[in-house]
């Protein structure tokens, strides 16, 4: 292995943002993530994930979704609205690693992309309006959207036709398409 080149330095150096995390609270992340929410490293080493939630309800409802949705390995993805330390909401995808599946917030290491070069933020979504909306996006059925956060069909429903009115949509795949365009 060449010299100055290890395992920190790929950490640091790596592509996407990158955080090691112990019961929700980071830990460590890379140059990657300062430069995606905008933060020097005091401001997120030691803090809660909160931090980078629009609300402390969405903070939550992902937790719990977090929890949920692990598959066998321990590895969850989605697509979700995340804020910058300015207070900037994004599109983010993440992806994760717990550690231990049978305790997933006790370590796991993260991974987020910044996704506003391909989806913007126009429209003032509430947070329920964004989780939904990350989850059509997904491809998900009411049923499904419903299942994964413990709501009914019908109401999702709801909140699908209370976001195709505020993107001028007329068919669910519209209403995809247009979140997709930003």
């Amino acid at each position: 292995m060449r010299a100055g080149f290890d395992y920190r330095t790929a950490f640091e150096f790596a592509p996407i943002g990158l955080v090691l995390s112990r019961h929700r609270l980071m830990i460590d992340c890379n140059r990657a993530v300062l430069a995606m929410f905008r933060a020097e490293r005091e401001q997120l080493i030691g803090q809660s994930f909160r931090v980078l939630y629009p609300t402390q309800g969405e903070y939550e409802r992902t937790g719990e979704r977090i929890l949920a949705s692990l598959d066998t390995e321990g590895r969850y993805a989605d697509e979700r609205v995340m804020r910058r330390v300015d207070g900037e909401l994004f599109w983010c995808h993440v992806w994760g690693h717990a550690l231990d599946a049978a305790d997933p917030h006790a370590a796991g290491i993260w991974s987020f992309e910044d996704l506003s070069s391909k989806r913007s933020l126009k429209l003032d979504f509430t947070a329920r309006e964004r989780e939904i909306a990350a989850l059509l996006i997904e491809g998900l059925t009411s049923k499904m959207v419903g299942k994964r956060l413990g709501i009914s069909p019908r109401t999702v429903d709801v909140y699908r036709a209370r976001l195709m009115r505020k993107v001028g949509a007329s068919t669910t795949a519209e209403l995809v398409h247009k979140l997709l365009a930003g």
